[in-house]
């Protein structure tokens, strides 16, 4: 029903006869009555109307006479549970006035019309990954000819991301963790700035987004601290770009394209794990071949998974590290037949230690770990150096059983395995070396993606 608002006002001073016009106009059976400044102050039906004929008034007398100041109304900003409850209480209709008490729709019950479409921000969160065995057997070179095997597990640090659409085609992303602002006019100028944005460039180079857009990054992490993160970054920022797209892509083929973008737009080197980690999430093994790469989700007791951990300890060394040179000398090292058979020798062990993390048989596990750190660190001289080896060391005398630095070396975070009533010494004597602790947990979520209205 299209209804002419100036047929439902009049003003309080007009006749009955007047209002009566415009209730024949209007065809609602009401008429609102409003002062000189146009605000409603009453509102007579045509039942009103009639039972003040009957009572002696004429057409010529002011509308004033009969009208109802007691009236139902909303205003603009109700909320529509309220306005649907009250034409579900026997009202037929509903005037919907402004903060100035003017007229400015009317609501029946055939005719409550939907809120207008808003504009949205976008939000993800991606967490980043420890990894406890497999190291290596991940990376393309090596799962060509033999099977790689990793075990890895998302926890509760995360890349935040935010994002508005533009009305126009310029870009602005803005990286907390970089601490710079990177600007462009369209998509084209933006491929071909130069500075310290590559990442979020490759990205740009891939998905082609035909829209300006506000980026926001944060991370809970430092860069370049061995815990996967630039592929918590990758994925946070692709699940911004996958909630404005109507063909949804799949986690496969969103950790494909976050691979793609560091590995082969970027160049840098490195393997699979992390792309799935962060994107899948959970606590996982994961199988690489030459055809296909399979996650395999662990399920682990809660128990025992609350045990594993609180008996885990995440130390930052507070040194950064270059993995893409150290997976180029990796690489390199691979070739030779010593380095392939420590690789396979680590995927072995990703098979025994899934086994006791499955039977909750810990100390064994944390034994283990100990054995893939030696065994990583003969992959490349670069892994680690005098001062990562001191800081093992002095963990395992202090408490720990095994542990191992994470990402491909050279810096970043250790992980500990430390057995109970021991973790206090080990705390202490990580906090005495001023290095910094993390708290986590698992998380067995990967990315998340959702939209919010913009107030």
């Amino acid at each position: 029903m299209n209804i002419n608002l100036k047929d439902v006002v009049i003003n309080q001073n007009k006749s009955i006869h007047n209002a009566l016009q415009n209730v024949d106009k209007n065809q609602l059976g009401f008429i609102i009555t409003t002062n000189y400044n146009n605000e409603a102050v009453g509102l007579a039906t045509d039942g009103d109307i009639r039972r003040a004929l009957l009572r002696g008034h004429t057409l010529n007398d002011k509308i004033k006479n009969c009208h109802n100041v007691n009236f139902k109304f909303v205003y603009k900003t109700s909320s529509r549970e309220n306005i649907i409850k009250l034409l579900d209480s026997n009202t037929h209709f509903v005037p919907v006035l402004d903060k100035n008490n003017k007229l400015v729709s009317i609501f029946t019950k055939e005719n409550i019309p939907l809120n207008r479409e808003e504009e949205i921000y976008i939000r993800s969160r991606s967490p980043v990954r420890i990894s406890f065995s497999g190291g290596g057997s991940d990376v393309t070179h090596y799962f060509k000819h033999d099977i790689g095997a990793v075990i890895n597990s998302a926890i509760s640090l995360y890349t935040n991301a935010i994002m508005k659409i533009r009305f126009d085609k310029r870009i602005l992303i803005i990286s907390r963790d970089l601490q710079e602002t990177f600007e462009s006019s369209s998509l084209h100028e933006a491929l071909s700035k130069k500075g310290n944005f590559g990442l979020f460039q490759a990205l740009l180079h891939i998905v082609r987004p035909t829209y300006g857009f506000e980026l926001y990054v944060n991370s809970d992490f430092p860069i370049k601290s061995g815990l996967g993160g630039s592929a918590a970054v990758c994925a946070a920022v692709l699940g911004c770009f996958n909630a404005i797209r109507k063909d949804k892509w799949t986690n496969h083929e969103m950790a494909e394209i976050s691979f793609q973008a560091e590995r082969l737009h970027l160049k840098i080197a490195g393997g699979w794990q992390d792309q799935y980690a962060t994107i899948f999430g959970g606590f996982n093994f994961i199988e690489f071949n030459s055809s296909q790469n399979v996650i395999n989700s662990m399920k682990i007791q809660p128990d025992y998974l609350l045990e594993l951990e609180e008996s885990l300890v995440l130390c930052d060394t507070g040194i950064t590290h270059n993995s893409g040179n150290i997976h180029k000398d990796q690489k390199k090292n691979a070739e030779l037949n010593k380095v392939k058979t420590m690789i396979k020798k680590n995927v072995e062990l990703s098979y025994v230690i899934k086994e006791k993390i499955l039977r909750g048989e810990f100390d064994e596990f944390g034994k283990l770990l100990n054995q893939t750190w030696i065994i990583k660190k003969q992959f490349s001289k670069l892994i680690s150096n005098s001062k990562l080896d001191q800081i093992y060391e002095n963990s395992l005398r202090n408490g720990a059983i095994g542990g191992k630095l994470l990402g491909a070396g050279g810096g970043g975070f250790f992980i500990f395995y430390v057995p109970p009533f021991q973790k206090h010494n080990l705390l202490d004597y990580l906090k005495k070396a001023n290095l910094t602790i993390k708290p986590f947990r698992f998380e067995p979520d990967g990315l998340k993606t959702w939209t919010s209205r913009l107030k």
